[in-house]
């Protein structure tokens, strides 16, 4: 008799023809190691919000690239629209001051959710985090004397900023990161905020968390950077999804969000959060509707708003923006230290079943980028999976069998280059050669200049829906490379 567990999903589990006593003695020596999984609220989550995921024999394993809905969620929405009016909230009738009340409800919400003073921080909404940091982007006061500063291990849409500081005479300055752990050079990132600076302005990027390899960057930097006159920008898409975010600790004068990356619904809304003076220093290269107190056409004139609505370029998406205030809602309660306790639980059991796993020659199956431990990290594991010779089997072929077994996981660089190059061991070198034969370069074209190399690892990333049986299937997918190597 198989006695019922919290947290394992039994239909993924049996259809996968899973050993029910093997699995049961994982759980159990796994439940024993790490008791903090165990979470009544989470358990009752996963069979009510997210029951579908059982339905279906879905695992996955893709809670850094998009957060899954609970279904009260949607169904709260749905319910209030259709029992609600909402207009255009840039007028005064009563449909719209009632989408105008919901909308300053969520900025709200955004601001008490990362404790952030109302009267130090404001919250700009915007279609997605990348949105958020082009903001930041364009109206940057970039110009000669002045430092774009960003670590390798950033999210492309951190990296595209460099154009816009190249383009208005700043320089660009990457601190690297180092493998095999994946952490920024510590010294050489404080050596280069030491520099002399004429006064022109000065940004510093980076993120609290990466999205490749799940390492926590020290939030201390944020201080230690303004301290020396940097503006700072901290990308918190990563990490916010399982990690609160303290604006009363931690001052930064940018923050970027994402709010599907934290309860899946809704997509198409994003937040820059930005200290008011931060803000105000910025200058808008251009204005919308929705931006402005005044504009004029027969003598060509505008003046913008002030705050927030400066930056909200058009008409918000404001039939989504309650479900933001509810889904953080959701997220309160000490349900978002529940997701976070679990979900590194079931990260260090991961690591150390991939870590263990060998092939018959004696090589490792897995290599690991990033901390090998759960010490100073999230819940992101990046790995490549290797053949009996040592040799990188193509993420993509991982990719293609985990999909058979109804497995969601992320298989390339993450849109996160600097990251990718560094843990696969991609030279300067070797990237200038490559761009000289190629007058455009493709993904494909990438990967036949390596030599051999890998072009991209693998990803799985855990959630507020995981449980045990979802890192079960992916540990015995793993451990198919050394008894299939196919």
């Amino acid at each position: 008799m198989t006695t019922n567990l919290p947290g394992r999903v039994r239909s993924t589990d049996d259809r996968q023809g899973h050993d029910r006593h093997a699995y049961d003695d994982a759980f159990y020596a796994f439940a024993r190691r790490w008791p903090g999984y165990a979470s009544e609220v989470l358990d009752t989550d996963r069979r009510d919000d997210f029951a579908r995921l059982d339905r279906r024999g879905d695992v996955y394993l893709d809670y850094t690239g998009a957060g899954l809905y609970p279904e009260s969620l949607v169904r709260a929405h749905a319910d209030r629209l259709t029992s609600g009016t909402f207009g255009n909230p840039h007028s005064t009738n009563p449909t719209s001051l009632a989408a105008t009340e919901r909308v300053e409800a969520a900025r709200r919400a955004v601001l008490a959710h990362v404790r952030a003073d109302p009267d130090a921080y404001v919250v700009v909404f915007t279609p997605n985090a990348s949105g958020a940091l082009k903001l930041v982007a364009e109206s940057f006061s970039f110009g000669p004397g002045g430092t774009y500063l960003l670590t390798y291990d950033n999210h492309n849409s951190v990296n595209g900023i460099r154009e816009f500081a190249r383009g208005r005479g700043a320089d660009v300055v990457y601190a690297p990161v180092r493998p095999p752990e994946m952490r920024i050079d510590e010294d050489g990132l404080l050596r280069a905020l030491e520099a002399t600076s004429d006064g022109a302005p000065r940004l510093f990027a980076y993120p609290a968390q990466s999205n490749f390899s799940g390492v926590l960057h020290p939030l201390t930097w944020v201080a230690r950077a303004r301290e020396r006159g940097w503006s700072v920008l901290l990308d918190a898409a990563a990490f916010a999804p399982t990690h609160a975010l303290d604006l009363a600790a931690v001052q930064p004068d940018f923050v970027s969000l994402s709010f599907y990356k934290m309860f899946g619904f809704p997509t198409g809304v994003g937040a820059l959060v930005a200290r008011r003076e931060a803000l105000a220093a910025m200058r808008r290269p251009w204005f919308a509707g929705g931006t402005i107190a005044f504009a004029a056409v027969t003598e060509p004139r505008h003046d913008l708003l002030e705050g927030a609505e400066a930056f909200e370029d058009g008409t918000l998406n404001f039939l989504a923006l309650p479900a933001v205030e509810d889904g953080l809602a959701r997220l309160g309660g000490g349900r978002q230290a529940s997701i976070d306790t679990r979900a590194m639980a079931l990260t260090a059991w991961t690591l150390e079943q991939l870590l263990a796993l060998h092939h018959p020659t004696g090589h490792p199956v897995v290599q690991v980028y990033g901390p090998t431990t759960a010490d100073g990290r999230g819940s992101v594991v990046a790995f490549n999976v290797q053949d009996a010779s040592g040799a990188l089997v193509d993420h993509r072929e991982v990719e293609r069998r985990a999909n058979e077994a109804r497995i969601s996981l992320r298989t390339g660089c993450f849109c996160n280059p600097g990251a990718g190059e560094a843990a696969l061991g991609i030279s300067s070198e070797e990237l200038t050669g490559c761009f000289a034969t190629h007058d455009r370069m493709t993904i494909d074209a990438f990967r036949g200049c390596l030599s051999g190399k890998g072009s991209g690892a693998v990803r799985v990333s855990y959630g507020w829906a995981s449980t045990f049986g979802d890192a079960y299937a992916l540990v015995e997918l793993i451990r198919s490379f050394a008894t299939d190597p196919g």
